[in-house]
């Protein structure tokens, strides 16, 4: 069991192809759940699990929404990214992420998975605020990029 790496979903990959993802419209609702190392995440990762997802009295299951920053096209290079999300008072330890979409999809509610993140080592926080900090919003770091 591990969060093996940090990986688009192979997935998204096939869904992006097959328009079942829009980063630039609100039918689409992208959201972050936080993992121990006990979890087993990866590129193969379809869905969200609830298997080793962190808990604390103030995460909720499911994580939280996460706010896209828009989509652009630079340099030949299409991206998209979101704002950093913080979880406050809580105590946690988590190694990775996973960043799902929630959409409705023919009246059915999604967990489609979009990527995994892996913070390489456990991080915690004790009676505090958690942040996950998303790269720049430029076509060499943002979190999602098609070149």
């Amino acid at each position: 069991m591990a969060i093996t790496t940090n990986a688009i979903c192979d997935s998204f990959k096939k869904e992006l192809l097959q328009g079942s993802h829009d980063f630039d419209a609100s039918t689409d609702t992208y959201k972050l759940a936080m993992y121990t190392s006990s979890a087993t995440l990866g590129k193969s990762t379809t869905n969200y699990i609830t298997a080793n997802e962190v808990t604390s009295s103030n995460y909720t299951a499911g994580g939280a929404a996460l706010v896209n920053q828009g989509v652009k096209v630079s340099s030949s290079v299409a991206i998209t990214d979101f704002a950093d999300l913080s979880f406050q008072n809580v105590t946690l330890t988590a190694r990775g992420a996973l960043i799902y979409n929630t959409q409705t999809n023919g009246g059915t509610n999604t967990t489609d998975a979009v990527a995994v993140l892996d913070f390489g080592s456990d991080k915690t926080a004790t009676a505090g605020t958690f942040t996950i900090q998303f790269p720049a919003f430029t076509t060499s770091a943002a979190i999602l990029r098609i070149a």
